[in-house]
């Protein structure tokens, strides 16, 4: 699935190509993605200049005068800006075709991603309204981390995990977090101290940043809008390598059992 540092990826890549076009129709071949296409969603976009392309954990924003559209790209989505005459493929879904001949295009196989309409204030979308803060946002830190985890029983991975805790730290970036940070992910969050915390929140955000520079992890489906596939899975320290060694102290990693996503750790770095 692609997560924060792919779709900042996504959105830096699309962004040049769509400020100031203005948008001169939306075709929609086929609405029966995660929740179906607005059946107004052509009407209300045709003729609308995009303004602004913004990011809010894993959704996309396509501001215009008239209001903003979300975009999620799911499990396996991806944006490209293309030749509008590009025939579609199998399961290209959305075309947002511009005044300069070109077209910005989803695809997603799965079709577990969305379109909406967010209208003036898409923070306000019951999507959108109850995130937590952006990990690279004023308001998010170790401090912040440590208040919010007193007396949960939830392990820490999970933890940090929740979009309603923080945006954008999915399964890839949570693994690695912690074992930069040196958390075991199965601690329990109400029982880390605060010092550890604001370890942790260094962690993330570095991790993010490192993944974003390296424009984002190629696992599965995902490569970013010129095609061309993130890099940061060659750095990846822990996740995907259960029972190779650990590349700081040479033990062999684990992975917790019974996890509905897979949780790589080292017993001896972390705990």
């Amino acid at each position: 699935m692609p997560e924060l540092p792919e779709v900042e990826t996504t959105r830096r890549g699309i962004e040049p190509h769509l400020l100031s076009r203005r948008v001169e129709r939306v075709v929609v071949r086929d609405a029966r993605l995660r929740w179906p296409v607005p059946e107004d969603l052509p009407e209300r976009v045709a003729g609308a200049c995009i303004d602004a392309v913004e990011r809010r954990g894993k959704y996309l924003l396509l501001r215009s005068e008239r209001g903003a559209m979300i975009v999620h790209l799911g499990m396996s989505g991806s944006l490209r800006v293309l030749p509008a005459e590009t025939p579609p493929a199998k399961h290209d879904h959305i075309d947002w075709v511009l005044d300069d001949g070109r077209c910005l295009r989803l695809r997603d196989p799965r079709r577990f991603g969305c379109v909406l309409w967010g209208g003036d204030d898409p923070f306000a979308h019951p999507l959108l309204a109850s995130l937590g803060p952006e990990p690279h946002s004023a308001s998010f830190d170790g401090d912040y981390l440590f208040e919010l985890s007193r007396g949960r029983k939830v392990n820490v991975k999970a933890f940090i995990m929740n979009s309603h805790v923080v945006v954008g730290v999915g399964n890839i970036y949570a693994n690695e977090s912690l074992f930069r940070a040196g958390i075991h992910p199965g601690r329990a969050a109400g029982r880390i101290s605060r010092e550890r915390y604001r370890t942790l929140a260094t962690a993330i955000c570095g991790i993010l940043a490192d993944a974003i520079a390296q424009g984002g992890t190629t696992l599965r489906d995902f490569t970013h809008s010129d095609g061309k596939p993130g890099y940061f899975s060659q750095q990846l320290q822990v996740y995907g390598r259960a029972g190779q060694p650990c590349l700081t102290c040479s033990a062999a990693l684990r992975q917790l059992p019974g996890e509905a996503r897979a949780t790589v750790y080292c017993a001896h770095c972390q705990h």
